[in-house]
Order: C-alpha cells, then sequence, then structure tokens
C-alpha cells in the first residue's frame, strides 16, 4: 500500500470518530445542560510506505483529543420548583456520587420520598453542608440568586441550605462521568462561584446548534466517500501496474 492510501485511511478513521461524535451532539440537542463537542484532529508525521521511492516523511491525521464548547445555552421556563439553572459560564452545581463529587449544570432535580433534593439519577444535590434535605410537609421551596434554599413553615421562614455552586478554572480538566456529569481528571480544586446566580424554574438547554450538526453530517459523509474514491483508485493503479509487470516479464 502506498502513502496516499495510507493517509486516506488515517483521514477516513478520524472522520467516522467525527461522525459518531456529531450523531452524539444530535441526540442530546434536547438534553439539559448538554455541551457542544468536536474532535480535534491534528496532523503527524510519520515514515513513508517501504515501497515508496519518495523518502520524505508522510503527514497522517490522528485523533488527538475531544474538546467541548462550555458556553451557555439558552434558557426555557419550566416554573417547577426544583429546576434551576446557572447564570453564569464555568460554574457548576456539585452532586454526591459513589465515587466522589462530581459537577453538572443539569438543574432539572427531584426530591426523594425523604425529601433529599436528587438529580434524576438519584445522586445527592449538595449543599454549603453536604446533601440537602427539604421538608416534604412544608411549603414549596424557594431559591434566591446566590443559591440559598428556604421553606415556609406556619408562617416562618426557615434556612433549608444553600447549593453548591463551584467554578472549574480550566475547563479542560474536566472529564466526563456519564448522565450529564463530569468529574475532575486533575488535582484541580473547584473554588466557590460567588458571582453565579441561580434561575428557579428555569432549565439551561443544550448549546448545540441542529443545523450545524446536520451540515457537518453532511460534510463528513461527502469527505468519508471521497477518500474511498481515492483508496480505489489506487488499488486500481497497483493492480494495473502488476498486470502489466506480468505481461513484460
Amino acid at each position: 500500500m502506498d502513502n496516499a492510501s495510507y493517509i486516506a485511511l488515517s483521514r477516513q478513521l478520524t472522520l467516522r470518530r467525527e461522525l459518531d461524535i456529531t450523531a452524539n451532539n444530535m441526540a442530546n440537542m434536547n438534553t439539559n445542560g448538554y455541551k457542544f463537542e468536536q474532535l480535534l484532529v491534528h496532523q503527524e508525521y510519520g515514515a513513508p510506505a517501504y515501497n515508496s521511492p519518495i523518502r520524505t516523511p508522510a503527514n497522517f491525521a490522528y485523533d488527538n483529543e475531544v474538546g467541548r464548547d462550555f458556553s451557555q445555552g439558552t434558557f426555557a421556563q419550566t416554573g417547577a420548583p426544583l429546576d434551576f439553572a446557572i447564570d453564569g459560564e464555568g460554574v457548576f452545581f456539585t452532586v454526591q456520587t459513589p465515587q466522589g463529587d462530581a459537577y453538572t449544570r443539569d438543574g432539572a432535580f427531584t426530591m426523594s420520598a425523604e425529601g433529599m433534593l436528587m438529580t434524576q439519577d438519584g445522586r445527592p444535590v449538595l449543599g454549603d453542608g453536604g446533601p440537602i434535605t427539604l421538608d416534604p410537609k412544608k411549603g414549596r421551596p424557594s431559591v434566591s440568586e446566590d443559591g440559598i434554599i428556604t421553606q415556609d413553615s406556619q408562617g416562618q421562614t426557615e434556612r433549608v441550605g444553600k447549593l453548591s455552586m463551584v467554578r472549574i478554572a480550566d475547563l479542560g480538566d474536566l472529564t466526563k462521568a456519564g448522565d450529564g456529569t463530569y468529574t475532575l481528571a486533575s488535582n484541580a480544586t473547584p473554588v466557590p462561584a460567588t458571582d453565579a446566580r441561580v434561575r428557579q424554574g428555569f432549565l439551561e438547554a443544550s448549546n448545540v446548534n441542529p443545523m450545524i450538526e446536520v451540515t457537518k453530517l453532511i460534510e463528513i459523509n461527502r469527505a468519508y466517500t471521497s477518500l474511498a474514491g481515492i483508496v480505489q483508485q489506487q488499488h486500481e493503479l497497483n493492480k494495473s501496474a502488476v498486470e502489466r509487470l506480468g505481461r513484460v516479464t
């Protein structure tokens, strides 16, 4: 196999990965707090094919990593008392998992039978003193812009807790942990986000642009088909060359 085929195949591999990522973006365009992802493709110098008379390095495409756009999505009003949206980029709610703290922008919370504030998949939502527990017998909870949760009982307003909202200095330190959560992949320490604001009765939508993703799918398929044609063309040229050599001998 010659250099052209090797290079085309390396790009086809990254295109297949791009197709998976783009399809995942489209599948999550209605997922609360989902962040757009894209494949970062780089060139890598490699040795040419052994049977090539050209000895200059060949440039191959390779999958470097997945980049994420953490820009804030639009807010959708739900009116639900346990739906929260963070107004502030790079800021996350903190939830508890068996592996430690995790971070999310999905504020579609619920309440357990015991009154614990939880994510939709059952992870406790953390406050300034640990998991937040509401009293199901008391009134509807209210949340201030700085995340303080209160409930009314017999005409008295009682403080329940304060949502733990943290800022991640380097968003590249975050690793996907499933169900819209992230964990810190390094020893970085999140800091309290004192400038962030909570909006009760709202949810943050995905920041995926469906029109751009549809266009990208078309471009990826066209590029893959074009490269497949190049590989096939090189195969036919090599086959023709071998047949001609056979006739000469």
